[in-house]
């Protein structure tokens, strides 16, 4: 069974910048779209950023596009999501999340706070 692990969420200052890391047990790694998404408290799950299974395309919300950058090393089954310039509407739970033909899986989330 394959298992998503989150990681790199915590306190920043408006302005700041932080990354999230998201590591896939398993060789199948390299098959999944992934995908980063995040829930801030009373709202629903939104797709933040999506990354093709070779890394050769992303796309962005608009709310992030510019500041966030998604991608991904296979050989180290994990995906990244690199976050800059954040403000406190970014502060949510963040999730990975990964999608083949077979298989919709999710990370335990990992909490982003944008606060002064």
């Amino acid at each position: 069974q394959v298992q998503l692990v989150e990681s790199g969420g915590g306190l920043v200052q408006p302005g700041g910048s932080l990354r999230l890391s998201c590591i896939a047990s398993g060789s199948t790694f390299s098959m999944y779209r992934m995908n980063w998404y995040r829930q801030a408290p009373g709202k629903q799950r939104e797709l933040v950023a999506t990354i093709t299974s070779a890394g050769g395309i992303a796309n962005y919300a608009d709310s992030v596009k510019g500041r966030f950058t998604i991608s991904r090393d296979n050989a180290k089954n994990t995906v990244y999501l690199q976050m800059d310039s954040l403000k406190p509407e970014d502060t949510a739970v963040y999730y990975c999340n990964a999608v083949s033909i077979t298989i919709n899986l999710w990370g335990q989330g990992t909490q982003v706070t944008v606060s002064s």
